[in-house]
């Protein structure tokens, strides 16, 4: 016992100030939000071609547009770009409420709006969450987890997760929901009291990732859910996994352009 208490004591207090003191610093090989610049050739297609995911595709003005949703985050467009039109920088701010606000336009680009009046209302002090893999590779899942550690503590906020989906206020679905998982899904949601959200975490959640489009993926939730928030990444950074739950709840949350 007394060698835990001498542990405690050297490791000090080891939970982050965040969000009311700064951020984790972020690692060198960290791509957040994604910056296009102008002009860029009509006729070139190796960003488009180059990307696993189709996440790029020409707008309707005739502009590069990246759908985060879909995007891995691989770089595999920005290594590949003749004219280094394309760089993901550290704005780990990516969460969203709307599935169209995640298509990055060419420009330094604005924080998506992620809150929801219905967790505000109903969940901006305490959140249950029943997180649910739906064919995920475990990626997501584990940084996810990682929330839960000492050092991010999001139980702080209120916000956790519980075994049991009656005693949940909302889901958190990782994976593009495969065909084996699709009736347990919906069992799950089904058990949720209502009032409910549904929160999309990752690019398979959201899009079907690497998997859309195949037989027995679904393409994400909101092919069969109502989704409340989606968190891009592949897998999110738990940065990205917390600011987008603290916004989604209205909770305060300094801009990171404003602080990097």
């Amino acid at each position: 016992m007394l060698r835990v208490l001498r542990a405690r004591l050297q490791q000090k207090h080891r939970t982050m100030g965040f969000p009311s003191g700064p951020a984790p610093e972020m690692p060198d090989r960290f791509a957040g939000r994604p910056v296009i610049q102008e002009p860029c050739p009509g006729d070139c297609r190796v960003c488009r071609d180059t990307c696993p995911v189709q996440a790029i595709r020409r707008g309707e003005d005739g502009r590069v547009e990246l759908d985060m949703g879909r995007c891995l985050f691989c770089g595999a467009c920005s290594e590949a770009c003749p004219k280094g039109m394309i760089a993901f920088g550290p704005d780990y701010q990516l969460a969203s409420a709307r599935r169209g606000d995640m298509v990055v336009s060419p420009g330094p680009g604005t924080r998506a709006e992620a809150v929801s009046e219905l967790a505000r209302k109903f969940f901006s002090r305490s959140l249950k969450l029943r997180q649910v893999s739906a064919g995920g590779c475990n990626a997501c899942e584990a940084d996810v987890n990682v929330l839960g550690t000492p050092a991010w503590d999001m139980g702080r906020f209120g916000i956790q997760f519980v075994a049991s989906p009656r005693h949940a206020d909302g889901l958190l679905v990782t994976g593009p929901v495969t065909g084996n998982m699709l009736l347990a899904l919906e069992k799950t949601y089904a058990a949720v009291p209502e009032p409910r959200i549904v929160i999309a975490c990752g690019a398979c959640a959201i899009s079907g990732g690497p998997f859309a489009d195949h037989p027995e993926a679904k393409n994400g939730v909101d092919s069969v859910l109502p989704v409340d928030l989606f968190i891009p990444g592949c897998p999110p950074h738990p940065l990205t996994a917390l600011d987008g739950l603290l916004r989604f709840l209205g909770r305060p949350v300094p801009d990171c352009k404003k602080v990097i």
